[in-house]
Order: C-alpha cells, then sequence, then structure tokens
C-alpha cells in the first residue's frame, strides 16, 4: 500500500511537471532557439537516466530523471 502511494505521488509530481514546463518555455523565449541541441541533449541523457534506474529499481532517481525530461521537452514543444 506505500509503494502505491509514493508511485501515485511520483505520477502527480511528474503531471505537475508539465504546467512548469510550460510556463518556463514562455518566460525564456531567447534561450529556447540558441539551446535547442542542449535541450535535446538533456532529454536523451534524463531518458538514459531513467532506464538505468529502472534496471537499478530506484524510483527517487527514475521520477527525477523523467521530471527533468518532461519539463525540457515542454520548452521545445513551445515554438516562439
Amino acid at each position: 500500500m506505500q509503494e502505491m502511494l509514493k508511485f501515485g505521488i511520483g505520477v502527480l509530481v511528474l503531471l505537475i511537471g508539465i504546467p512548469i514546463g510550460t510556463y518556463l518555455a514562455r518566460q525564456t523565449k531567447e534561450e529556447l532557439k540558441s539551446g535547442q541541441k542542449w535541450f535535446q541533449r538533456i532529454i536523451v541523457l534524463s531518458f538514459i537516466g531513467a532506464i538505468i534506474s529502472v534496471i537499478y529499481r530506484n524510483d527517487t532517481l527514475l521520477f527525477s530523471f523523467l521530471f527533468i525530461a518532461i519539463v525540457t521537452s515542454r520548452s521545445l514543444k513551445k515554438k516562439c
């Protein structure tokens, strides 16, 4: 039961990352154009970290890497 609660809280935090990423994309329009390649690299490294976290069964790192990937990907989706 406690594991399900932790998982639910983790998913809730990941969902909160969507509006946070959209807000940051709107506030930092000038960085979006020059930082596209860096944002893509951050997303790829975050997904690699998430996969490694699944292998080592570390939920904290998994949700951290996924949160970073979600927030960063929202910046790429927002076209200026």
